[in-house]
Order: C-alpha cells, then structure tokens, then sequence
C-alpha cells in the first residue's frame, strides 16, 4: 500500500530518499540529491557528470515570486534577464541573448517543439504549480535534442499529495500589481489529483504604457491502475495580454523618465498543453512509459522591438509590424529504464515524434517619430504614432510544417568501485516543409544531426567528488529567422524580397571539469564547474543602425568560465548562507560585421560578444530562528558585471547590485508575507544596447523602483488537523 501511495506522489522514478531530501533541504546544490533532467532517470547528484542544481520546493515557496526570474536567478551560473511583465531572456554560458539556445522542459517536455523556439516560453508557466526547478548547464543535446544548448531548465510540477491539501492566496504591490491564486488536491483511492490557478494583473505601473494580465490553469489526474502501472494527465491552459512598454533612451532613464516611447504594442498569448503518460514498473530494474502529448499555441503581437529608426537617415520616420505565429504539436514519446547487476550498468533509451503545423505572418506599419531636442544624428525619439497598417505589405507570410524524429540512448557503468563511466547519443532529424507567400516558394528543408556525450565521476570518499565530461549541443536555425525578409529588401524598397534560406545549424562543443564537497557533516556544501566550449556557424544578431536585425549564421564563437556555488549553515540550522556566481569570457573568434553607415566591414575576431557580462552571482542569507517558529527572513544580493552594449566594443554598460529582502510568518496555516526588491532604490538597467555605429544610440530595458510586495495565504492540510488532534 505504501509503494502505491508514493507512487501517485512522485513523476517517474523519483525515489522516497529524493521526497525527504527535498522536503528537508534548503540547499540549491546537494551532494545526495536525486536528479532527473541531467540522465532522463532518476540519478544520484554523485553519479551525474554534469553542471546540475536544482531549486527546492523550500526555495520556491519562500521566494514568493512575482515573475519566474526571481526563482531561477537563484541557480549559480544563470542570469534569467527581466524584459518586463514576465518577459525574459536568458543567459547560461551564452550572452544575455533571445537566440535559440535554451531548451525549456515542462515535466521533462519542451514547451515548445523544435525549431519555434521562443525567449518568452516561460511566462506561460504557472509560479504556484511548481514542486520544484532542474537546471542543466551546457549542453544536453544527446538526450535532449536541439536547442539545449547553453542550458536546459525542467520545471516540475505539483503532484496529488496524499492527504487533502489546499492553498489560497492574494498579493499587490505598490506599482499596481496583484494576484490571486489558488491550489489543492488530494488522493482518493487509486486516483489523485491537483489543480492550480493564478491569475495576475498589472495596471498604471511605473512605467508608463505597462499593464499586463496574466490566467493559468493547471491540472493533475493519476490513476494508480495497480502497484506496477500508473496513468497520469496533465492539461495546462493559460492566456496572456501585455503592453510592451519596451526600452527607454538615455536621457530618459538617467533622469527616471519611465515614459514608454509607444502606447500600441501589445503581445497576447494563448496556450493549450496536455498530455497522457503510462507508465509501468516491470521490476525493481526495469521500467518504461510512453506519453502522447498536444500543444496549442497562438502568439500575435505588435512588438516593441520591431521598430526600426535611425537618427540619419529620415529621422522623422519608422516602420514597425504586426506579427502573428500560430502551431500546434501533435507528439509522442516513450522510454525504458534497464538497469543490469553486472557492473551496475543502467542503459536508457527512448524515441520522440513530433509533427507541429505552423502559420507565421507579419506586416509592415507606417510611423511618424516625434523627436526631442538634440543635434542631428544625437536625436532621440519622444514618441511614436502609426500613420498607416499596411496589410498589403507583407514582411513574412509562410505555412510550415515541422516533423521532428528522433532516438536516443544513454548507458552508465562502474568499472571499479566509486567510478561512474556515462556516455549518450541522439541522431535528431529535423524536417521543414514550407511554402513561402512572399516569393512563391516552397520546399523542404532538414537539419539533422547526431550528438554525443561522454562523463565519468569519481567519488573517493563521501564527502567529495570529481567529475569530467565532453558533450556536444546541436542549434537549428528558428524557423521565424529563416523566412524573415531581409533588411533593405522586400517592400517598399523596389528590391525584390530576400531570406535566410541559407542559414545552417550551428554545433556546439563544450569541455568541463567539475567536483563538490561536502564538509562538517554536510553543513557546509560547496559545487564548482569549469567548462570551454565553442560554437560553430553559430547564427548571430546583428543590430543595424534602425534597430532592425539582421542574421548571420557565419560566426564562430568561443565561451570559457567558471561557474560555483555552495551554502553553510550555522546556528543550529537557523541561518543559512547561499552564494553562487558564475565568471565568464564570451568572445567572436570568427565573425565580421558591416557598417551600414560606412560601408565598411569590421573584424570582430577577439572582440567580446555584447551583453555579456564577466561576472553574475546571485547570494543569499536566511534566518529562521528557533526562538520565534515559522517565522523566516532573508537578504539577497543579485550582482551583475559590466558588459560591452555592441558587437564592435566601444562603450560598455557599468552593470549593477542590487540587494533584496523578504520575511514571512506563518500562524495557524495563515501566512502573511513582505518582499522589498530593490531596497536601496537603485537606478539599473536589466540589459543595454546600441547599433554598430558611432552614433547608434543606447537603449536601456529600465528596471523597476524600490518596489514592496505583500501578501496573504491560508494553508489548510488535513495532515496538520489530524497531529493538532
């Protein structure tokens, strides 16, 4: 009866041992932790030769986050950039960079299918569905696929608890934000269920033209047919409707000018993802499931950074678009776990088939920039106003269809005693069948690759250990950037229009060494990692003089850091200390740029890439003391270094400290709770940039004032009712 119960608790093969080191742990990195990402099975930290952390339920809960940024920033070595009303992009042995290489998962599904990548998937998650967050640095494309390339993070979701349990909750700050969310479930019989809802609204912010609103819905079925086979679903459904306030000019964010330059961006997002998993224990060393899966998803926007302006040439122009990107996934994949006595071998392997229909078209709009004050070519835009949508002219207009095949295995082994030998592949084809509007095109195009890890660890003695591996990433052209229109063809131009046919797949390969220890029985834990890696026809954003970009998948790029993080604890348990950072290098070895003002080609061989700053980490002090019960607070210190604002290595952006504080009380299951972000109202810009021009001007993604959230939140367990009786 106990396994059935556990069972319906845990996705997979997550083990008892891993259900109490979770419920007891408040460290990011542990050394007796159970994985799942890194190996596609449950996996002793130890016996994983890879950068892998993971974010606790204790972590997320405490957090109270308003945006998934404030969670996963937690994680050494990632710095998940703030654009505003959950938007993001992400930087993990890469640049701050919107290019396709991450890989989000979803219960180990990706969000997204293969070649729609999209820097923003994450806004669609669910904060208060969410048990806890894998973080796999590097690459993972020889279990993975495309796109897991600078890191692939799994977000696991809440799972039916065994005794009646329900959360309700509000919070608001003081710039118009609030929420309100709701979560419970139970198990009865052989069936359990969870459901999880929040819905957030943002309005007359800080920043003018910023109002966003937010709804998820998600939703757990397990069906515990008997104590070898489970049937589990799971359907998500969320909709999201923003204003893009965008980026702000220089002198308007110097002088805390929070003025939106536009007042008719928007971005709106409906998403449909659900799923149906059996699984089956065959013994205690064999198991297998198949999961069928479908994916709906409908993203139109008119998007901030689509406004193309130049200072010099028609100042008092610019154009923008309304774009619209529609898919849906049909998939499946199955898996089996074989593990063998002899030299405890365990081998997974699995299959994937992934059919995504998509439709993409975006169209031009006509707008007058309204100009301050400044001398030529120094001349910033006050604000836009559209002229004229211009349905008629189409910037992109294209149906594709997306077939994804794929196989994978993975085998681990000890040799001798207390080496773990892992190595695993993948052969991924990757299929594009198209039909281009714009130039009266179709065809088919297929990117595919085989990818290949290899690992070992050592671990000498319990309290520390050493692990190296080699392991390759696999990056596909997104299928947006390869039928996209050319800047300065297409149009109004006369020049008939032009794409990307040509891009190719970018391959990554990464080397690293890494270890742990783990000292004054396991107080205090400490995790490092070492990594190079470089990237060939790696496809590159170039920005142009009006802002727009334009693509070249002609660089070749090397990345090398060092990434750390640990935590101690004192007093008897009652503080905690958590520090975490990553130094990095990211720099062009091949890559050459043209200055669209002058014409002149620019070699950036040994240049840093822009928006990548040497140092990130992210620190942590808790107090939870024993003389004051379920009362905790803490400080935290988000560090960002300064960085380069263009490809070309003129002027570079200062970075920014930030420090943030947070304290809750719970009573009786009431919880009341205070984060203060920011503390020290400082004045910093989540990410810089500018043209490779002289007089390319800098555009900043402004970050929010001294902001002071609260809340409330009753937690009813039927569990804590039983022990009080």
């Amino acid at each position: 009866m106990k396994k059935i119960l556990f069972s319906l608790l845990l996705l997979g093969q997550i083990t008892i041992a891993q259900n109490k080191t979770e419920k007891d742990s408040t460290k990011t990195l542990e050394l007796e932790s159970v994985f799942i990402t890194a190996n596609r099975s449950a996996t002793l930290r130890k016996e994983t030769p890879a950068a892998v952390s993971k974010l606790t339920a204790k972590t997320i809960n405490e957090t109270k986050a308003v945006a998934a940024y404030e969670i996963i920033n937690k994680t050494p070595g990632v710095l998940m950039v703030n654009l505003g009303n959950e938007q993001h992009s992400m930087s993990i042995r890469q640049p701050m960079t919107t290019n396709a290489y991450y890989l989000y998962l979803e219960d180990g599904l990706p969000i997204r299918p293969m070649g729609i990548f999209n820097h923003n998937a994450l806004l669609e998650i669910n904060q208060f569905n969410l048990q806890n967050i894998e973080v796999v640095k590097g690459p993972a494309s020889s279990l993975y696929g495309p796109e897991a390339v600078g890191g692939t993070i799994n977000l696991i979701s809440l799972k039916p608890s065994i005794i009646p349990e329900f959360k309700f909750g509000i919070q608001a700050d003081q710039w118009g934000y609030k929420r309100i969310q709701a979560a419970g479930g139970a198990t009865i019989g052989k069936i359990g269920f969870h459901v999880a809802g929040i819905s957030s609204l943002q309005e007359n912010g800080w920043m003018t033209y910023s109002d966003y609103k937010k709804d998820n819905l998600n939703f757990r079925l397990d069906y515990n047919i008997n104590d070898k086979t489970r049937l589990i679903s799971s359907t998500m459904w969320g909709k999201y409707n923003s204003d893009m306030s965008g980026s702000v000019n220089e002198d308007a964010f110097y002088n805390r000018t929070y003025k939106s330059t536009t007042d008719f961006t928007y971005r709106k997002s409906n998403a449909l993802r659900t799923r149906l998993t059996l699984e089956h224990d065959w013994n205690d060393n064999a198991n297998s499931y198949i999961t069928a899966y479908f994916r709906d998803n409908k993203l139109g926007q008119n998007p901030s950074y689509g406004i193309r302006w130049s200072p010099t040439v028609n100042p008092t122009t610019a154009k923008g678009e309304v774009n619209s990107n529609n898919f849906k996934s049909y998939g499946a994949i199955g898996q089996h776990t074989q593990k063998f006595d002899f030299l405890n071998t365990k081998i997974v392997g699995g299959a994937l088939y992934d059919y995504s229909p998509v439709t993409y078209w975006s169209y031009l709009l006509e707008m007058k920039a309204n100009l301050n004050l400044g001398a030529p070519g120094k001349q910033t835009v006050d604000y836009y106003e559209i002229t004229a949508e211009r349905p008629d002219i189409k910037l992109a207009n294209y149906t594709a269809d997306i077939f994804n095949t794929a196989g994978y295995a993975q085998l681990s082994f000890n040799p001798i005693d207390k080496l773990v030998i892992t190595a695993g592949a993948r052969y991924d084809n990757l299929k594009v069948e198209y039909n281009n509007a714009q130039d009266n095109s179709a065809g088919t195009k297929i990117y595919d690759k085989p990818t290949f890890k290899a690992g070992a660890n050592y671990n000498p003695v319990s309290f520390t250990g050493v692990y190296g591996n080699y392991s390759q990433g696999f990056a596909p052209p997104g299928i947006t950037s390869i039928f996209r229109t050319k800047p300065g063809t297409g149009g109004t131009t006369g020049k008939p229009a032009e794409f990307y046919y040509n891009l190719e797949p970018a391959p990554f390969d990464n080397y690293e060494i890494g270890g742990w220890l783990s000292f004054l029985e396991g107080k205090l834990n400490f995790d490092y990692a070492v990594y190079y890696m470089e990237g060939k026809n790696e496809l590159l954003s170039v920005r142009l003089p009006d802002n727009s970009t334009d693509y070249r998948s002609v660089g070749e790029t090397r990345h090398k850091g060092v990434e750390f993080g640990g935590n101690y604890k004192l007093l008897s348990n009652q503080l905690n200390i958590r520090f975490g950072g990553t130094v990095a290098q990211h720099t062009f070895i091949d890559f050459k740029v043209s200055d669209n003002s002058t014409d002149v080609l620019q070699n950036l061989n040994g240049n840093e890439m822009p928006q990548a700053p040497r140092w990130s980490g992210n620190s942590e002090i808790s107090y939870y003391p024993n003389w004051f019960p379920k009362f905790r607070t803490s400080l935290e210190w988000q560090s960002v270094g300064n960085y380069y604002q263009d490809q070309i290595n003129t002027v570079k952006y200062a970075g920014y400290d930030i420090f943030n504080f947070r304290a809750g009380y719970e009573w009786k299951g009431i919880e009341i709770y205070g984060n203060i972000i920011n503390i020290t109202d400082k004045l910093y810009a989540y990410n810089v940039s500018r043209g490779n021009t002289t007089s390319a001007q800098p555009t900043y993604t402004a970050a929010a004032p001294r902001t002071f959230m609260i809340g409330l939140q009753y937690n009813f367990s039927l569990k804590k009712i039983r022990i009080r009786s």
